[in-house]
């Protein structure tokens, strides 16, 4: 791949920016030139990979303090050396002051150019790694813990603490809504490679005339609009951990691509004549059950094994109704944090109704649900939306065996634990959810030590 650093150069001064630009290019960088401080922001947008800026001061009515502004206004963290008239050292001090790397008195000598160039080049990395680091410690620290008691969430746990050290490929099973990208993220954080990057794609957001490129980069001129180098998602998560959200939307074409990385730890971005090698972690996720796809055609079978080497499965929430209390306490404190609300409380017939209905849309149907009481407080039109698009828990008699059949005392002991949470302890209550008198219902709390 090319090894050109792209840079944009402001002089309004024709003779001069082309002096300047020829003298870049044989220093390696990849030049884009503008002629004003509105040229340039223009360029900024429309090339996002340039992260190296060189401005002379005075482009007519503005100045390069005004696009040191724009930049750093922006939270941009380019490197910017700014030249400047010779002798102005108030010009230099503002410069430095508001956010520029460096500067050059004019005139100034190739070697001087390069050396500030340089030096605001490994500025602009430096900024962008902390930024990556503040952003994934923020990630962290706000993190929604997996909250979950239930036995079925215990060895969701229980899995992913075993794991998390290894570099094993994982695939996480679940419906929509249930934490695919919270177990993910507690598998990275967990693991050494917890300190670089966690990069999470959705497979089927990415439009698939660019998802080669997305994920494993294109060099300049590969296709059409290929303007310069990309890096690729794989590389960017090198040494660290990508995680492919609903990796049943990836083509064929792109499945074959995706078993070649597993199996040899290689890249060949688009265009390019030669492997990149890379070492990321990769964790795979959908709601589809990709077993059935491959008996269809529709998956690679290969590329199903080499990403089941560990399955982990997220319950849905109707699986696990116990923790639903947990999680209304959870999300009603960090919501009334958020907004700035104090002394929120649910009335019983709202929580009860909450514990009633069956949740589709799994821990994120619930949170989107609290989150508008929070900010509402409005009761009735919550029950009234409850009411409009969510159905009541099914009673037992729709009850479907699995295949592999149950483990009858856990089933049994989960039934009686979401009737106590449903009628907020009330024993007698709990007894006639189950069909139970209350003689027969006491005995199982006693069996199973509720």
């Amino acid at each position: 791949m090319s090894t050109q650093t792209p840079i944009l150069l402001v002089e309004d001064d024709h003779a001069q920016n082309e002096l300047i630009s020829a003298m870049l290019s044989a220093a390696s960088y990849q030049v884009f030139s503008a002629f004003s401080v509105e040229d340039a922001i223009v360029l900024l947008k429309q090339q996002p990979h340039i992260k190296l800026v060189f401005t002379d001061w005075k482009l007519g009515q503005l100045s390069g303090l005004d696009l040191i502004n724009y930049i750093r206004g922006n939270k941009l963290e380019h490197g910017i050396v700014v030249a400047t008239a010779y002798g102005s050292i108030e010009h230099a001090v503002q410069a430095i002051d508001q956010g520029a790397d460096d500067y050059l008195s004019k005139p100034f000598q190739r070697q001087e150019l390069l050396l500030a160039l340089a030096k605001a080049n490994k500025a602009s990395q430096l900024r962008l790694t902390n930024r990556q680091l503040n952003n994934q410690l923020t990630e962290q620290s706000s993190l929604v813990d997996i909250i979950g008691h239930a036995p079925c969430m215990q060895k969701v746990f229980q899995r992913i603490e075993r794991v998390s050290a290894t570099s094993a490929t994982v695939l996480i099973s679940g419906e929509s809504g249930t934490g695919k990208e919270l177990a993910a993220r507690a598998l990275h954080q967990l693991s050494h490679r917890s300190n670089r990057a966690f990069i999470a794609i959705n497979c089927g957001a990415i439009p698939e005339n660019l998802a080669e490129s997305e994920l494993f980069g294109s060099v300049k001129g590969a296709f059409t609009g290929a303007t310069h180098d990309k890096q690729g998602k794989f590389a960017a998560a090198d040494q660290g951990t990508i995680f492919l959200d609903e990796i049943a939307e990836l083509s064929l074409s792109l499945q074959t691509k995706l078993l070649r990385l597993l199996q040899e730890g290689v890249v060949t971005p688009i265009g390019a004549n030669h492997e990149q090698k890379i070492d990321v972690r990769v964790i795979a996720a959908s709601h589809k059950n990709l077993h059935q796809m491959v008996q269809e055609g529709k998956f690679r079978e290969d590329l199903f094994y080499r990403l089941n080497v560990v399955p982990i499965h997220m319950p849905p929430l109707r699986e696990r109704t116990e923790d639903i209390p947990r999680l209304i306490q959870h999300f009603l404190a960090m919501f009334s944090q958020r907004y700035g609300i104090n002394g929120l409380q649910l009335s019983s017939q709202l929580l009860k109704q909450l514990m009633q209905f069956n949740w589709p849309g799994n821990v994120r149907q619930l949170s989107n649900t609290l989150e508008q009481f929070v900010l509402l407080q409005d009761e009735d039109e919550l029950l009234d939306t409850l009411k409009a698009h969510h159905t009541p828990t099914n009673n037992a008699t729709h009850f479907t065996l699995p295949s592999d059949g149950i483990e009858w005392d856990s089933f049994e002991k989960n039934l009686l634990q979401q009737a106590l949470n449903r009628e907020a302890g009330n024993k007698t209550q709990a007894a006639k959810l189950l069909g139970l008198n209350y003689k027969q219902f006491l005995y199982r709390l006693e069996k199973h030590a509720l």
